[in-house]
């Protein structure tokens, strides 16, 4: 909707008719010192015209995305899109639909969710998946509160191995939840959790170990272990998964794991600047009443016809308010149709090819950048989607040059203390071509 301005006898009248004087008035509770005095320093107003034209200046400055080969991920991952999901998620029934409050004439939408569900169910092989989150870092924070919440519990262990954005996200949930957390250090060498330190953390308080897999550097984390520890002393297995990874490696179900979050961009999303995409979130029918959001459910009707319902909805808004185990209170249903759409379009021999060519090319472009003198692998873990090179060069001014070829580079992880290390990322849609180009670019750069 277009802004529509007022004038200055409206802003008149609307003020006499709350009996105040100036704008001003409208904010005497907030403190004096909390509010900023003199003016701000910003251009004046624009006409219409104006304005149009100054943003269509700025948008001009951004790069096609879709003229550049990427290489970049940690987090965020250009896989191929079946065409057929914007046509069916652009449809008014679905684009339109709001949260289904009164099932009874949603039925549409909620079918729709009801299938997600059992897709993330048959994914995880966990018992329950709950309609979607907002993203996987808040899922992750969610699943922390929830096993302090089953346990009675205040600490959380987290590798140290974690994306570093999600290690964020979750500090800010529960430091104001006067949760504590600790640590599990990374081994330099393999760049997982490290084992040989397991003796340091407090299991015996903890409500759940962390496992992010595969970890931020891509490479898979030692499961089986920190699964045995945690549940030893009472406490829960949190894991974190790529869903892409699932179509090769054993789903958390079969490794014990009691809640399962992760990030559904890689599910037939577009990478659109970081999102919007989804969180997913799974567990066991044990916990399935702590944990957030909502859960649709099968039923039929009073004819018997199938039929679906809001089985559960653990906002306070709709139960006892110190029942409540979260305040989410939507999903990105939209989203997670995409992902339903997604999977079924590629059936399970076509998951299991996206995962299979991830790996393999991934490793293919590993070896071809190893040839490159100064680079060498960072760790010795092995690697699924990602992997980090270290060398002794700019990467940050390496990514600028190489856009100027047509790639984007991997991250530098200089913004994570780490200024020697790249995170590369090698996704079904890399041509052999494409990644022989980019071998040939950077090595004429860091030569």
């Amino acid at each position: 909707m277009r802004y529509i301005p007022i004038t200055e006898d409206e802003r008149r009248e609307m003020l006499t008719s709350l009996g105040l004087e100036k704008i001003d008035d409208l904010f005497q509770d907030i403190p004096q010192e909390a509010i900023f005095q003199g003016e701000l320093d910003v251009p004046g107003p624009l006409s219409e015209a104006e304005l149009i034209r100054h943003f269509r200046e700025l948008a001009a400055k951004n790069q096609d995305a879709t003229k550049l080969v990427s290489f970049l991920g940690a987090g965020v991952y250009d896989h191929l899109t079946p065409s057929i999901i914007k046509h069916i998620i652009g449809r008014g029934e679905f684009l339109t639909a709001y949260t289904p409050y009164q099932p009874e004439i949603t039925q549409g939408v909620l079918q729709s969710i009801f299938e997600y569900q059992t897709m993330i169910c048959e994914l995880t092989a966990m018992d329950a998946a709950n309609a979607s989150m907002y993203d996987g870092a808040s899922a992750l924070a969610e699943a922390c509160l929830m096993a302090c919440a089953a346990t009675r519990r205040e600490l959380v262990i987290l590798p140290a191995t974690l994306h570093p954005e999600w290690q964020e996200v979750v500090r800010l949930y529960l430091e104001n939840q006067d949760v504590a957390m600790v640590y599990l250090p990374q081994d330099p060498q393999t760049g997982t959790v490290d084992l040989s330190r397991l003796d340091e953390v407090p299991w015996a308080e903890a409500a759940c170990v962390v496992v992010q897999q595969p970890n931020f550097f891509g490479l898979l984390e030692p499961v089986a272990e920190l699964e045995k520890r945690v549940h030893e002393n009472g406490g829960l297995l949190v894991m974190a998964v790529d869903p892409i990874s699932l179509s090769l490696l054993k789903p958390p179900g079969e490794l014990n794991a009691d809640i399962v979050v992760g990030d559904g961009q890689s599910l037939g999303q577009a990478m659109g600047f970081g999102g919007p995409a989804f969180g997913f979130f799974a567990t066991t029918d044990k916990l399935i009443r702590r944990m957030p959001g909502r859960v649709v459910g099968e039923t039929v009707d009073a004819e018997g016809k199938r039929a679906f319902v809001l089985t559960l909805q653990t906002r306070e808004q709709h139960i006892r308010r110190e029942k409540a185990t979260s305040n989410i209170c939507s999903n990105q249903a939209l989203n997670a149709l995409a992902a339903t759409i997604y999977l079924s379009v590629l059936g399970k021999q076509g998951f299991r090819d996206v995962g299979y060519q991830c790996l393999q090319k991934t490793h293919y472009l590993k070896q071809r950048l190893l040839e490159i003198p100064g680079l060498k692998a960072a760790f010795s873990a092995p690697s699924f989607r990602e992997f980090a090179l270290r060398g002794a060069v700019d990467w940050a001014e390496i990514n600028r040059r190489l856009l100027d070829h047509g790639f984007l580079g991997g991250l530098p992880l200089a913004r994570f203390g780490q200024p020697e290390l790249a995170l590369f990322s090698v996704t079904e849609a890399r041509t052999k071509a494409e990644m022989d180009a980019f071998v040939s670019t950077l090595r004429g750069l860091i030569s």
